[in-house]
């Protein structure tokens, strides 16, 4: 018996007595382990940590439902219709010193899928890598706008008295911190003052990342429970600053003056009415069962129904016939509560504002947008996958949106 048959047959009597060590499995990060126990399971807390990396965020960004607990936002009735004419995109911005041509920006900008209309009529729609007509994308931070217009629909239901209603009326369990004397409007203008530190750094979680931590990836939290404890630091109306545990907050406003779940008031007064084609859902913090829709930044659903929400708004209200919110809404909720001077312009009732120009946006972590220009009468919706750190891309994605604002398709 050679040696190397010898080699041969204690490797395969090796591998058919089974390992003799115990394999690694996946180890939680620091970050993540808690006085509380954590039910979601490790290989899960582990992907929704590492969600928005830039080697996985094309594909988490369009199947959240595969990462989170959700809560469905029906549609129901026919869609509102979406009439097409396809046009190439034959326009080019300028970036950097350079022209770029539409085509170009796809790439440059990270696109996973984009929408442009012009006067109600759908002039590109393109989806990339492996996404289609019903993949449902998470708009991120695009959920506040989503929130603001649920906000709006319960003041015109009367289920809000006035906007300059303290808010503490309506959730008591705020007095005595941060949100006590806070109005709702404040609240929407990203105004409270509340102490609140809107960065996401996960190798050294402050407020905000561990809030994120403890609600959406150990689910041991909900999210909005930080308002109950959280402290002053500026006076309310004063300061601007965003956070996204504000626009939690008028997520749990509306939960309590409704009665029910934010997904089922918002498929009342806005999926249904819009005539949404798809379902929606929220991504949901905290224990299944307990928690509530991420209200801040957790809503999903398909390039043309994020496209009909910017139509409703530009529309002034009004989609298919039907009125979705007030007319005066949409006015006051692209209005800018202060300076236009921030690298995306102003801010109104939870809508980015556009600096010297008609043009207002719903912004999302990571390139989401839904941009809507009343004066070329255009909604565009990109949704991206941009690098965690982003640097440039967002600004020239800016520069292209202003460019297919003001492309004129040959018809």
């Amino acid at each position: 018996m050679t040696f190397a048959f010898r080699l041969a047959v204690g490797a395969m009597a090796g591998l058919l007595a089974g390992p003799t060590a115990v394999c690694a499995q996946q180890q939680l990060p620091a970050q993540l382990k808690g006085e509380v126990r954590s039910d979601v399971p490790v290989a899960t807390q582990i992907m929704r940590w590492h969600m928005n990396d830039a080697d996985v965020n094309s594909f988490a960004f369009r199947n959240m439902d595969q990462l989170f607990t959700t809560r469905l936002v029906g549609h129901s009735g026919a869609p509102s219709p979406l009439p097409k004419v396809e046009r190439p995109m034959d326009f080019t911005y300028s970036f950097g010193g350079k022209t770029w041509t539409a085509q170009e920006a796809l790439e440059r900008t990270y696109t996973n899928a984009l929408l442009i209309m012009k006067d109600g009529r759908i002039v590109t729609e393109i989806y990339r890598n492996g996404s289609n007509e019903r993949t449902r994308f998470m708009g991120w931070s695009m959920t506040k706008s989503i929130t603001s217009t649920l906000v709006g629909a319960a003041l015109a239901d009367g289920l809000i008295a006035s906007l300059d209603d303290p808010i503490t009326r309506y959730l008591p369990e705020l007095k005595g911190g941060g949100y006590d004397g806070v109005t709702i409007r404040q609240i929407l203008q990203m105004r409270s003052g509340v102490d609140y530190e809107e960065r996401y750094d996960f190798a050294n979680p402050g407020i905000a990342a561990s809030n994120h931590i403890n609600a959406l990836v150990r689910n041991v939290a909900r999210f909005a429970d930080v308002a109950r404890t959280i402290k002053r630091k500026s006076k309310p109306g004063e300061v601007f600053a965003y956070k996204t545990i504000d626009t939690a907050v008028l997520g749990w406003l509306i939960e309590r003056v409704s009665g029910g779940s934010v997904a089922a008031y918002t498929a009342r007064k806005l999926w249904e009415p819009l005539g949404a084609e798809a379902d929606g859902f929220y991504i949901m913090d905290g224990e299944p069962g307990i928690g509530r829709e991420f209200s801040g930044a957790g809503f999903n659903a398909t390039l043309r129904d994020w496209a009909r929400f910017g139509q409703m708004m530009l529309d002034q209200g009004v989609i298919n016939g039907k009125r979705v919110v007030s007319a005066d809404w949409v006015k006051a909720a692209q209005t800018p509560a202060g300076p236009e001077d921030g690298p995306e312009g102003g801010y109104g009732y939870q809508w980015w504002t556009m600096a010297n120009s008609p043009a207002y946006s719903a912004i999302g972590l990571q390139g989401q947008y839904v941009y809507i220009d009343p004066a070329s009468r255009t909604v565009v919706v990109k949704l991206s996958y941009f690098p965690p750190q982003d640097g440039e891309v967002s600004q020239e994605t800016l520069a292209f949106l202003a460019a297919a604002s003001a492309w004129k398709p040959q018809s």
